[in-house]
């Protein structure tokens, strides 16, 4: 006889989000779901690793906002390893890997990032399989559904259709 499991349900998420990286000061910044990248992976510059009591860390800067340089967030968090990882280039590379606290679709979990450049990617996040495994099921679909961000406003504005309707959100 088999005890079974309580798991909280999957939640659909679309191919884009706003999420929330707490630990590390950012509100909101865009991440694109992307189920081809095993590791989240979040833009970054200025990395310099360090010692603080004995413990690997790592200090970066992150513009959340893409294709702007303000605002512009410091921050420190302990470095887990250095991972080589292969992205859509083809050419491996070694990267410093934090862990810290995702807030998506009022769920909080903890998530391994990547440290990278991502000027030239059309986000400034990718959030792997690693951290939707067991959490989320993908619409393709769909966009936004933790909300839309209001232009010039750190808030986010609900997209979610009123309780019965079940017509996607864009």
């Amino acid at each position: 006889m088999s005890k079974s499991i309580k798991r909280e349900p999957r939640v659909v998420v679309g191919w884009r989000e706003w999420v929330a990286l707490p630990d590390l000061g950012v509100e909101t910044i865009k991440a694109k779901v992307d189920t081809g990248a095993r590791t989240s992976s979040l833009h970054a510059f200025n990395v310099v690793e360090f010692q603080r009591d004995g413990q690997d860390m790592v200090r970066f800067a992150i513009h959340p906002e893409q294709g702007r340089k303000r605002p512009e967030i410091q921050t420190e968090a302990p470095l887990l390893e250095r991972r080589k990882v292969t992205p859509s280039s083809g050419h491996a590379e070694l990267r410093p890997v934090v862990s810290t606290h995702i807030e998506l679709l009022g769920r909080v979990f903890e998530v391994e990032l990547t440290l990278t450049r991502r000027d030239a990617m059309g986000f400034r996040m990718l959030l792997g399989r690693q951290a939707l495994r067991g959490r989320f099921v993908v619409d393709p679909g769909r966009s936004f559904l933790n909300g839309r961000r209001i232009k010039g406003t750190k808030r986010l504005k609900s997209s979610r259709p009123p309780a019965g309707d079940s017509t996607p959100s864009s």
